[in-house]
């Protein structure tokens, strides 16, 4: 079995951190039609990129996107959380939260 698969990265237009990795062999037209309406009209191809199950990620963990790439050609990055977002310049400055 290869332990590399090249992928392609999309970036949705409806959608701010919302990131659809597809497969480099399989055509666009052939992800499911629901998640296209969901990435919008003609996403933003971001990069091109050879997965490693060793590569690091920024926000996924690569043996999920690789497994998901072999299993159904396609990966789907949602944006954090509104919590993680709220919270997340004060921590990586390690400031707190104002009270009241």
């Amino acid at each position: 079995m290869n332990d590399s698969i090249d992928c392609i990265i999309y970036k949705s237009r409806l959608k701010d951190g919302m990131y659809l990795y597809l497969r480099a062999d399989m055509p666009y037209d052939e992800v499911p039609e629901p998640l296209r309406q969901r990435m919008g009209r003609k996403p933003a191809e971001v990069m091109r990129l050879c997965l490693t199950p060793g590569r690091k990620l920024a926000r996924e963990d690569v043996v999920t996107v690789m497994t998901n790439l072999r299993k159904q050609g396609f990966h789907l990055q949602l944006p954090p959380t509104d919590e993680y977002l709220a919270t997340w310049d004060n921590e990586k400055l390690g400031l707190r939260a104002r009270k009241g």
